[in-house]
């Protein structure tokens, strides 16, 4: 699955999803993470009730499970989560790779059913017909 992380700085979520220059992408699965990509946002990034600022940010994370982010506005939650993409709050700035870590000791041990699914859906399936009994 892909997860989200709104940063400044490219090593903490230290953004509010509205302000945030950068948003960086990771592939996540229970053998571990990679790094895929930073999306870059310039403008007017600041300004409260400019509903266009969102619209390049919800296509970067269509294809996340998850959104990391220190904030978010009720209008740009409700977004986000119409899209299917779990936001998670973070209190303080953290780095990102120690909330990688936390992920995946999760998926690894008992993710709560959100979470599961999330991974579900990352996952390609097959169906082998000549298994099937006839």
């Amino acid at each position: 699955m892909k997860v989200a992380f709104c940063t400044q700085d490219m090593q903490h979520v230290d953004a509010h999803f509205g302000w945030a220059r950068n948003i960086a992408v990771y592939e996540v699965d229970p053998a571990g993470y990679r790094f895929l990509e930073t999306f870059q946002f310039g403008g007017s990034m600041f300004e409260d009730g400019n509903e266009d600022k969102l619209v390049p940010k919800l296509e970067a994370i269509g294809d996340c499970a998850i959104v990391y982010l220190s904030a978010i506005g009720a209008s740009a939650a409700a977004r986000v989560v119409a899209k299917k993409i779990h936001p998670v709050k973070v209190e303080a700035t953290e780095p990102i790779t120690a909330l990688l870590d936390r992920l995946l000791t999760t998926i690894n041990a008992n993710p709560p059913p959100w979470l599961r699914k999330a991974l579900a859906n990352g996952e390609t399936r097959t169906i082998d017909f000549d298994d099937e009994e006839d």
